[in-house]
């Protein structure tokens, strides 16, 4: 039996519309859509204009946390005895004046004896004055014997001053005790001494070292190698394990022209306020050293790079529905900033904040 004609065009005409539409809809289908940014995401991402600039450059170096020297003062056990009290412990503060500890001493009782000896000197050579004078005025005696009781009146007045000095500056009073008290107000950063020792008048070492912290020093480790590179006045951020959150801004104030024959280093001085005293002596800190380069570069901040496939890659906007996937090269990276050598110009926009989350749908 045969099929008519018009039947075969029929189906022919057919399965050409249907295999026309089937890679229309697979066309359209396979038709990449255009990422367009919302609103919300809009509102929520932040943005950045690419400058141009000195690149800065950083080094890192290493130190501790130290009292100023002009603000530290030491005190040393003016007589030897032994300790019966003591009244402020490490890391007090003390007051200007406080007591800090009392020793008995023999010392103490000699002075004592040596000022009373010195009042009864002066009282008898006031009387010796005195006789020598009404003799001298009724021709008993001559005017030598008159200038010799002068002469033992004053060198008594003498010895009578030094005596009251003595006492003043060792604040003594009756008795056999010798108090130490605080020179300055401050922290006690260093103690050296225990109830019922035995000092020494003669000792070496401080048994108090008192400090002021309201500012502190930052010394900082600089290698041989990098003494070229940091100068005075150079911009420092300082960071410590104890408040690793904490960014302290300070400037380098002093190089110091010794080098540590131990750790081949010289030091710098970093001095910057203790605000709370959160800085301790001794405490480890990591100072970071900015200086510029002597090249300008593009400058954006570190977080608008995305680093994938071992390349660097910056979103360029240039409008909601016009963001491009720029691959730049980097001259250097620091914490906050990037300087890009090639990939972006100066006065182009790019995404900081959402700039992940961009990346991925444009290129996934």
């Amino acid at each position: 039996m045969k099929t008519p004609g018009y039947i075969v065009l029929m189906g022919a005409a057919m399965m050409a519309m249907t295999t026309g539409c089937s890679k229309n809809e697979q066309k359209h289908e396979e038709a990449p859509q255009k990422f367009v940014m919302t609103e919300t995401m809009y509102k929520g991402s932040t943005f950045a204009t690419a400058d141009e600039e000195y690149a800065q450059n950083e080094i890192r170096l290493f130190g501790k946390v130290s009292a100023e020297n002009n603000n530290v003062s030491q005190v040393f056990p003016a007589v030897g005895g032994n300790v019966i009290e003591i009244k402020a412990e490490l890391g007090d503060y003390v007051q200007q004046g406080q007591l800090l500890a009392s020793v008995r001493s023999t010392e103490i009782a000699g002075f004592q004896s040596q000022a009373s000896d010195a009042d009864a000197n002066v009282s008898i050579a006031e009387r010796n004055l005195q006789s020598a004078k009404d003799m001298y005025e009724g021709k008993l005696a001559s005017e030598k014997e008159l200038v010799m009781a002068q002469k033992e009146l004053d060198k008594a007045k003498a010895e009578q001053r030094r005596m009251k000095e003595v006492n003043q500056i060792y604040r003594l009073k009756s008795g056999s005790v010798y108090n130490m008290y605080a020179p300055i107000s401050g922290y006690i950063v260093a103690k050296d001494i225990s109830p019922n020792e035995m000092l020494s008048s003669n000792r070496e070492s401080a048994v108090f070292t008192i400090a002021k912290l309201d500012r502190v020093w930052v010394l900082a480790n600089v290698n041989e190698s990098d003494l070229d590179k940091i100068k005075t006045d150079q911009q420092v951020d300082i960071h410590t394990i104890a408040y690793p959150d904490k960014d302290i801004k300070g400037k380098i104030d002093k190089i110091f022209n010794v080098i540590d024959p131990d750790t081949r280093a010289a030091k710098a001085l970093i001095s910057v306020p203790n605000t709370g005293v959160a800085l301790k002596p001794e405490m480890n800190a990591t100072v970071t050293v900015h200086f510029p380069d002597d090249k300008k570069f593009v400058a954006i901040p570190s977080e608008a790079v995305v680093f994938d496939k071992s390349k660097n890659f910056v979103m360029v906007f240039n409008g909601k529905d016009n963001i491009d996937t720029r691959e730049v090269t980097v001259y250097r990276a620091l914490d906050d900033k990037t300087y890009i050598s090639s990939g972006l110009k100066a006065g182009e926009k790019v995404i900081v904040k959402n700039n992940l989350l961009i990346y991925d749908a444009i290129n996934d």
